[in-house]
């Protein structure tokens, strides 16, 4: 296992679910971070109890992926000392709305694309510009399930995260000479926030997405992450597809009957 001891690991999305369990997994390992968020007053108190914890280096950075000038801007000001990040976590993401096609809401279709898909493209090429120049790096995209199967009013997501798995492709393709490494972890039903998300604030209605299945725990999948990026330097892990064992496809799930 390749030790991350100082090294810098940045991460999207990093205030809840996948990309805070992503932070507290690395500073266990001693990388020092870049946490990127929207809600930069979460951040801040991950960003403290990091530091306590474990005592490594955070830097903290509000951020909305989808605003280009405003991901340019973050990055052209980084202290240099933050500039050789070595690994990155395309980890911002959401689901919006949950109905077919046609009736579905424009508004929710925007702010996934935009997130999704503009988000990571957005982030990957500044950071890609910066390995680039330091001769090596990692990206490592959060995708899902959904990305390799559809499955009733899922289209849109599915479509970003269909997205996600060519961009990742190609991305490799594009460094494939530049000592890059380039991976996706894309899990299927994991309980975070995100349930809650789609169904706009309704927790009841995410709750029910779980009953009668133990689902991945933000942790089981940010384990997933950590082993990608540990790996020997000639070694890439292309791709992990994680699910719960009660999850055979994005369809096919066993439910215990309640009592």
């Amino acid at each position: 296992m390749e030790s991350l001891k100082d090294k810098i690991v940045l991460i999207t999305g990093a205030s809840s679910g996948i990309g805070k369990a992503c932070a507290f997994t690395f500073a266990k390992e001693k990388a020092n971070l870049i946490l990127c968020a929207r809600r930069y007053e979460r951040i801040e108190r991950i960003s403290q109890e990091l530091i306590d914890k474990y005592g490594i280096k955070v830097f903290k950075m509000k951020l909305d992926v989808r605003n280009y000038e405003q991901v340019q801007n973050a990055f052209s000001s980084l202290p240099e000392e933050w500039e050789k990040i070595d690994i990155l976590v395309n980890n911002a993401g959401l689901a919006r709305g949950f109905s077919k096609l046609f009736e579905g809401d424009v508004n929710q279709w925007d702010e996934m694309i935009d997130t999704n898909i503009r988000g990571l493209i957005h982030v990957s090429r500044e950071v890609l510009n910066l390995m680039i120049k330091n001769e090596k790096g990692h990206i490592i995209n959060i995708g899902s399930t959904a990305g390799h199967e559809t499955y009733t009013y899922g289209n849109v997501y599915a479509a970003t995260k269909f997205a996600v798995k060519a961009l990742t492709q190609s991305i490799r393709l594009d460094v494939l000479d530049k000592g890059i490494r380039v991976s996706s972890v894309d899990p299927g039903m994991v309980e975070t926030e995100f349930s809650i998300v789609r169904f706009s604030g309704d927790t009841e209605r995410a709750k029910k997405v779980y009953e009668g299945i133990s689902p991945l725990s933000p942790e089981d999948v940010s384990n997933a992450v950590l082993f990608c990026a540990t790996q020997p330097p000639n070694v890439n892990i292309n791709q992990i597809i994680i699910t719960p064992l009660c999850q055979a496809s994005s369809t096919q799930i066993h439910r215990k009957t309640m009592s």
